[in-house]
């Protein structure tokens, strides 16, 4: 009796465990294989967010660039503050440099993996501009620098 009570409560755990969520299948994408003008928008989106640190003005993004989501959360308010912190430890922006494309096959969206230089160069960050599959920015993500590309 014991035993088979026993059974029950591990198939009732087990049952109960989850497993891990899998990881995005994601793969390095060839530049031919993505557009100019995909190219062009993520770089001057990209661009338009890191310029706002430099001037505090920023042209809020329009329903043709961008989704509802990254609409309402980019706004003049939580940059001014990420870019307040930025210029006292990074110093101006300067520029981006496109290094590579990762494409997401769970959602066929584009990540265009910049790397941002600013004045200061004692750390490198990275910028990552994502666009989905109606070629609008679905994310906006500033990170440290990793030469392995982190979901």
């Amino acid at each position: 009796m014991k035993n088979i009570v026993f059974a029950l409560i591990c198939i009732t755990f087990l049952g109960a465990c989850k497993s891990k969520p899998k990881a995005p299948e994601v793969v390095k994408v060839e530049n031919k294989e993505v557009t100019a003008a995909q190219k062009q928008k993520a770089y001057d989106l990209g661009k338009r967010i890191l310029n706002t640190c430099n001037t505090s003005k920023f042209k809020p993004f329009t329903t043709e660039e961008a989704t509802e989501k990254v609409i309402q959360n980019t706004t003049l308010e939580r940059l001014s503050s990420t870019c307040s912190k930025y210029l006292l430890k990074y110093g101006r922006f300067q520029d981006i440099k496109l290094v590579e494309v990762i494409r997401n096959n769970e959602d066929n969206s584009l990540v265009f993996r910049y790397k941002a230089e600013y004045q200061r160069k004692y750390t490198q960050k990275e910028l990552q501009v994502t666009l989905n599959e109606e070629n609008k920015v679905s994310a906006i993500k500033s990170t440290d620098w990793s030469d392995i590309y982190i979901p």
